[in-house]
């Protein structure tokens, strides 16, 4: 029931039932939504921040392997390797290593992945230091500790199973461990290398 109550100026309407604000379980449950939302935000970002520092280390599996398969199509193409020699170790005369082997820098033949590289030290990437200038005094090495290269050359077969002579399989596989999160990677890249040049 409505009741009217007239002043100076207006008439002012009154209601017997009060105005209705939020209770209080409903703001309990309003800031509880909001909480979790914002927790999923947080692990949203923590996630984004282990993404990009990760990166540099993908980037680099990505080059160790592309560096790899250039060495010994570079190796075939100026006649430093003959075609038997574009093999892993135990077939014909093979020189490429098999398993995963520590990242060294190309031995004395200048090819990535041979029996020779264990002599030439392990490779690294030269950083510029504190001032950077790349060059200097003071530029950071990176040694490539926790990353291992495996080079598999395997024949290729036709459609009836016979094996193509002129053609190998080429499986470059790089792996390694993100420093942040502790967990192992791996970048295999494929591809085929023919007996001709």
């Amino acid at each position: 029931m409505a009741a009217t109550v007239k002043s100076g100026w207006a008439t002012v309407r009154a209601h017997d039932k009060r105005q209705r604000g939020f209770t209080l379980i409903e703001v309990v449950i309003s800031m509880a939504v909001l909480t979790i939302g914002l927790v999923s935000l947080l692990g949203v970002f923590g996630l984004a921040m282990a993404s990009t520092q990760t990166s540099q280390q993908d980037m680099i599996a990505k080059q160790l392997a592309n560096e790899s398969l250039e060495s010994i199509v570079t190796a075939r193409n100026t006649a430093q390797l003959t075609w038997d020699q574009v093999q892993n170790v135990g077939y014909g005369s093979g020189i490429f290593l098999t398993g995963l082997q520590p990242i060294n820098l190309p031995g004395t033949d200048g090819i990535v992945g041979t029996t020779d590289d264990a002599t030439a030290g392990q490779q690294f990437l030269r950083e510029p230091g504190p001032d950077g200038v790349f060059g200097n005094t003071d530029d950071v090495l990176l040694y490539l500790t926790n990353y291992q290269r495996q080079v598999t050359i395997s024949p290729v077969l036709d459609v009836n199973g016979n094996v193509v002579t002129t053609l190998r399989a080429i499986n470059v596989t790089i792996q390694y461990t993100t420093p942040r999160l502790g967990t192992t990677k791996t970048y295999v890249l494929s591809s085929f290398i023919s007996q001709f040049r």
